[in-house]
């Protein structure tokens, strides 16, 4: 049974960090539109230099840390996958194509005779 847990941020420190984040990464955007009549060049690298320092400071918060640690189990996790062999899969596709046809003509007869009854049986409605 699996139980989900609610992740908060404790630390002063790391709330700190958090907001400083967010505030750098909205420093490099106006840092971008307030180097407009700069080159493009300058322009990209203001907006890069402070996205780039918001992701080193957020992971060097709790919650970067945690993230990182989720990618690494779900990369290890992945590993541990049987995955199907190439005839299975096949199988498979096309036992799916062959459902969604049949479904698809059973779903139209469906439509075709719910229209002849109500349209030309009990409203009399001949096309």
């Amino acid at each position: 049974m699996a139980t989900s847990e609610v992740q908060t941020v404790n630390s002063a420190g790391d709330k700190i960090r958090l907001a400083l984040v967010g505030v750098l990464v909205l420093a490099s955007f106006v840092a971008y539109y307030f180097l407009a009549a700069q080159d493009a060049w300058v322009q990209w690298a203001g907006l890069l230099v402070g996205l780039v320092a918001a992701l080193v400071l957020y992971f060097t918060s709790e919650s970067g840390r945690q993230l990182v640690a989720f990618g690494r189990e779900a990369v290890r996790e992945t590993k541990k996958v049987v995955w199907p062999e190439r005839k299975e899969a096949l199988q498979v596709t096309l036992y799916v194509f062959a459902f969604v046809v049949v479904m698809a003509l059973f779903l139209w007869l469906t439509d075709k005779t719910l229209e002849w009854v109500f349209y030309d049986l009990i409203l009399g409605w001949k096309k």
